[in-house]
C-alpha cells in the first residue's frame, strides 16, 4: 500500500493544448535482437485524457525495456514494460509535471518527456521545497510529524541528522537540528487526508498508506503544488 512519485516543473510554460498536440499519438519502436531472441522495444503515450476545468494533462508513458533473468545455463534476455502515469498541471502561470513512480524511474519519464515536447532534456527540471516552507508547513501539524532528516549539517564530519516519533517536533532537538542543518526529508500524517506522507526537498513524494494514484495526483495537486509555489 504505497504509491510514489515525483513533481517537476517546466522551464518554458507551454499552454497545456499545446502540451497535448505534442504528446498525443507518440510511439516510437526499437528492433532487439540477441542471439535467437527478436523483440520490439515500444515506447508509446496511451491514455491521454485533457481535462480544461482541472487545467491538467494526464497520460500513462508506456517504455519497453530489457532485463536478462538466469534460466538454466544461460543469461536470457526477457522484455519488459513500465507504465508510468503522470499528469501536466498548470498553476499560478507554471506547469507541474507530476510521475506516479519511484524517484529513478520519474526521473527517467521526465527527462524522455523533456525530449518529446522540447526535442532535448532539460526542458522539464526538477521541483524545489525550501527547508523553511517544509518546516512551516509541518509546524502546523506538529503532533502528526513522525521522521526528520536534514542534510547540510555544519558540524564537522557529520553529514545527516535524523529524529523519530510522535513527539519530536516538541523537542529542543528538533529546533537545534534546524539551526544545524536543512529539513530535507520528513514523514507525517496529513490531518485532511489521514495519509500518511513522506516529502524531500526535491519534492519526491511518497503515500504509505494508498494504493489509489488518482487520489495520489488529487493529495500532490492539494498540498505539495502550494509549497513548491512558496
Amino acid at each position: 500500500m504505497v504509491v510514489a512519485g515525483k513533481v517537476f516543473r517546466l522551464v518554458e510554460a507551454l499552454p497545456l493544448e499545446e502540451i497535448a498536440a505534442r504528446l498525443e499519438g507518440f510511439k516510437s519502436e526499437e528492433p532487439f535482437e540477441e542471439g535467437n531472441y527478436k523483440f520490439t522495444l515500444v515506447t508509446e503515450i496511451v491514455n491521454l485524457l485533457a481535462k480544461p476545468k482541472e487545467k491538467s494533462v494526464t497520460g500513462v508513458y508506456s517504455h519497453d525495456y530489457v532485463i536478462r533473468v538466469f534460466h538454466r545455463g544461460k543469461i536470457v534476455p526477457l522484455p519488459r514494460t513500465i507504465e508510468a502515469v503522470f499528469c501536466f498541471t498548470l498553476r499560478d502561470d507554471k506547469v507541474f509535471l507530476t510521475v506516479v513512480e519511484k524517484k529513478r524511474t520519474a526521473n527517467f519519464v521526465a527527462n524522455k518527456l523533456s525530449e518529446i515536447l522540447f526535442e532535448k532534456v532539460g526542458g522539464i527540471v526538477e521541483a524545489r521545497i525550501p527547508p523553511e516552507t517544509l518546516r512551516d508547513f509541518h509546524l502546523k501539524n506538529p503532533e502528526d510529524t513522525k521522521i526528520t532528516f536534514f542534510d547540510n549539517v555544519d558540524i564537522p564530519n557529520v553529514d545527516k541528522l535524523s529524529l523519530y516519533g510522535p513527539d519530536l517536533v516538541n523537542t529542543s532537538l528538533f529546533e537545534d537540528y534546524c539551526k544545524r542543518g536543512d529539513l530535507w526529508y520528513i514523514v507525517a500524517r496529513s490531518r485532511e487526508y489521514g495519509y500518511v506522507v513522506g516529502i524531500t526537498r526535491d519534492a519526491s513524494v511518497t503515500i504509505f498508506n494508498l494504493t489509489d494514484k488518482t487520489k495520489y495526483l488529487e493529495y500532490v495537486t492539494k498540498e505539495v503544488y502550494p509549497l513548491i509555489l512558496g
